[in-house]
């Protein structure tokens, strides 16, 4: 099975002062070591960015441009990038009307909408209540994960 890798996991993954660092790790490593497929899409390497560069007075990492563009290019060795198409688009639009989404959750239906042109069923992230709505992906915690695999 192929599953999205939500930001928060990458975020968590890279910050080992996190509290969540080690649960994510552990989510991670189980799913690969039930051999399912850990993909992202660009969105979420664009987030990542954000997030890992702005200031840690700023909720941030504070990272460098060069540490972020290590850590983009680190996942290349390690998850499946899949790139956006056309048809995401479309998704999106569907998503967001059916939905009434508005605002910062546009991102969330987003990155459903490219799980449904990629055919991903699952994604795994620390957001739950951020994908409930859209009722079109399976969600996966990472703390239960962790515990019990998928």
């Amino acid at each position: 099975m192929r599953i999205l890798l939500d930001t928060n996991i990458l975020v968590r993954l890279a910050d080992v002062s996190s509290p969540h660092h080690e649960i994510a790790s552990e989510a991670v490593d189980r799913i690969e070591a039930d051999d399912h497929e850990l993909c992202v899409v660009p969105q979420i390497a664009y987030e990542f960015w954000v997030v890992v560069t702005r200031p840690v007075s700023d909720n941030g990492l504070g990272l460098s441009s060069v540490a972020a563009e290590e850590s983009v290019e680190s996942w290349k060795s390690i998850f499946t990038m899949l790139l956006d198409e056309r048809g995401v688009y479309s998704n999106w639009r569907d998503l967001v009307r059916q939905t009434g989404v508005i605002g910062k959750r546009a991102h969330d239906a987003r990155l459903v909408a490219a799980m449904l042109r990629h055919g991903l069923t699952h994604i795994l992230t620390f957001n739950a209540q951020h994908f409930r709505q859209f009722g079109k992906v399976q969600i996966l915690e990472p703390s239960a994960v962790a515990r019990t695999g998928i």
